[in-house]
């Protein structure tokens, strides 16, 4: 399935994206589950498989979408996880993940605005795999770990560059609010087919800045959650953001820099294209 989180016309809504349209599932099982995140907690998706087809369905196009998950627990992000990446970065060569945090008050939906605000010039796209936990867990095995996967979504990690580079932590320069695309939805396992095989690519203005395959990853997606869940317990609706590939802005002659009017878009196979503006803000 394909699930997504949208504004309905009473307030944040969810539902299963089938071709041009959305059965708005949250209008029947919305009072028990008000949110995707809740959904997933309970169990819910042989429910919510049943009943799409009874539920009203509205058109994909128009749709004011929110973050595929709008109040995670928390949001972890995996840094500097592809070899040339970390190449273009200069950075040494670990045996763990990096691992950094995002706040969720600065996640955002496909087709919404990225926000560049005044104090800043320097904002950076990073294209990333995003990973929905559905079964929470401490200490999970990595033989175990596709067994707590919810979803995938794409994400788009925009950084503001001097932000970052004001000291050796990357908190601020990746916390600024409306910098956290999450979405355009979560496609479930079943249908997101094998993962090292699925292409990453990041695009601004049209011109593809970002290509790879997630099998490049140096840490993969069951490494990863075993790590995580290593130091933190894991809960339903989690996000871990795997890493962006090489060719980020900061680093390219001169430095390619996001600016307002621009379009940015996140595509990954199996998945689709998450789209978004850069606007300014305060």
């Amino acid at each position: 399935m394909k699930l997504v989180s949208y504004k309905g016309d009473n307030g944040p809504a969810w539902g299963v994206v089938n071709g041009n349209l959305v059965a708005e599932v949250s209008a029947s099982l919305g009072d028990e589950w008000p949110d995707l995140a809740a959904m997933i907690a309970a169990g819910g998706m042989a429910r919510v498989a049943a009943a799409v087809g009874n539920a009203p369905t509205r058109s994909l196009d128009g749709l004011a979408f929110l973050p595929v998950v709008s109040n995670p627990s928390k949001i972890l992000c995996i840094g500097v996880n592809y070899a040339m990446h970390r190449e273009e970065m200069g950075r040494s060569a670990f045996e763990e993940p990096t691992v950094f945090t995002r706040f969720a008050d600065t996640l955002i939906g496909h087709d919404d605005a990225i926000g560049l605000p005044a104090i800043s010039h320097e904002l950076d796209y990073e294209g990333e795999l995003a990973i929905i936990i559905g079964r929470g867990g401490r200490a999970i095995d990595a033989a175990d770990a596709l067994d707590h996967i919810a979803g995938f979504t794409c994400f788009n990690d925009a950084t503001l560059r001097d932000w970052q580079r004001h000291s050796s932590q990357f908190t601020p320069g990746k916390n600024f609010p409306r910098t956290g695309p999450l979405g355009p939805w979560l496609v479930t396992p079943d249908e997101m087919g094998a993962l090292p095989d699925q292409r990453l690519q990041t695009r601004l203005n049209g011109e593809v800045v970002q290509d790879t395959v997630l099998a490049d990853m140096i840490f993969d997606v069951p490494k990863i959650i075993a790590y995580c869940s290593a130091f933190t317990p894991l809960r339903p609706g989690d996000v871990i953001a795997t890493g962006t590939p090489a060719g980020v802005g900061a680093k390219r002659k001169p430095p390619l820099w996001m600016k307002p009017g621009d379009v940015v878009e996140v595509e990954i196979d199996g998945i689709g294209c998450l789209r978004n503006t850069i606007a300014p803000f305060e």
